[in-house]
């Protein structure tokens, strides 16, 4: 009789220990975090600007020194001498420190030298003293959409998308 016992008892603690398992369960592991951009984000950048058709394009009054610097900075750019170029934009904006384009080619040229934080910053104070509308607006909000996704925080570009969208103003129609 007592080897019976034996014979019923094991099975049991063995099955208390087996369904016990799952009481100490972990949670699923957590999604694949989410690829970053693989893509040219300044490209993508410029060509937000250059999609919008809209009727409102500001171009102010340039001073000749700063337009100097900028040309340079821009040859420095297309020779890969971002930090040059870099330089030169903020001697730039030493001169004109609250020139919305500026302050938007010196963001670009932040993305270029992986400074995310000081790109979307820039961005960010470019429209604020912007025209809010036309090609310059769209390059802005779309520097944030990509400082975003580089952050991983895809609610945050799916919001400044549709700020992209709200840049462009629609002519009135001529026939």
């Amino acid at each position: 009789m007592l080897f019976r016992a034996k014979e019923l008892l094991l099975p049991l603690i063995l099955a208390g220990l087996l369904g016990g398992c799952g009481m100490f369960a972990t949670a699923p592991p957590p999604p694949p975090p989410t690829p970053l951009p693989t893509y040219d984000q300044v490209a993508a950048i410029r060509a937000a600007g250059e999609r919008d058709k809209s009727i409102i394009a500001v171009n102010p009054l340039r001073d000749p020194g700063v337009d100097a610097l900028q040309d340079a900075a821009k040859r420095d750019e297309q020779l890969g001498k971002y930090s040059d170029a870099a330089g030169k934009f903020d001697q730039a904006l030493k001169l004109s420190p609250d020139s919305p384009e500026l302050l938007q080619e010196r963001a670009e040229l932040a993305v270029r030298l992986k400074d995310f934080t000081v790109a979307e910053r820039l961005a960010q104070r470019s429209w604020s003293l912007g025209p809010k509308l036309g090609p310059l607006c769209a390059r802005n909000w779309q520097t944030i959409v990509e400082m975003r996704l580089q952050a991983r925080d895809q609610a945050g570009a799916a919001s400044a998308r549709k700020w992209v969208a709200q840049c462009h103003k629609a002519g009135v129609p001529r026939y």
